[in-house]
């Protein structure tokens, strides 16, 4: 599939729907092991880990140094994370235990 299949968008949906309303953080985790190659697992660690810590205010270079990630990925991170609305924004919140509302 390309990113321009519709069946992209359905399934992507379909994907966070049940991720969503999956409250077992073990099965989650399991599910995501089944579905993602073990690179693939490292990779959104890696871009989860350097939102977390564009927000906690750590240089981009040291980011990249620490987590082996291309300024060009963190860039792209720090854009996401400075939208008005942002989903990233949103999220760090609940990882904060705060309501994103």
């Amino acid at each position: 599939m390309t990113m321009d299949d519709p069946r992209v968008r359905e399934n992507s949906r379909e994907l966070c729907r049940i991720l969503a309303e999956t409250k077992d953080p073990k099965l989650l985790e399991a599910f995501l092991n089944c579905l993602l190659t073990p690179a693939e697992t490292a990779d959104i660690a890696a871009r989860w880990a350097l939102v977390k810590a564009l927000r906690d205010g750590i240089p981009q270079r040291e980011i990249a140094k620490t987590l082996g990630l291309s300024l060009c990925k963190i860039t792209r991170g720090s854009r996401e994370l400075k939208k008005p609305e942002s989903a990233f924004q949103q999220i760090l919140l609940i990882l904060d235990g705060l309501d994103p509302e």
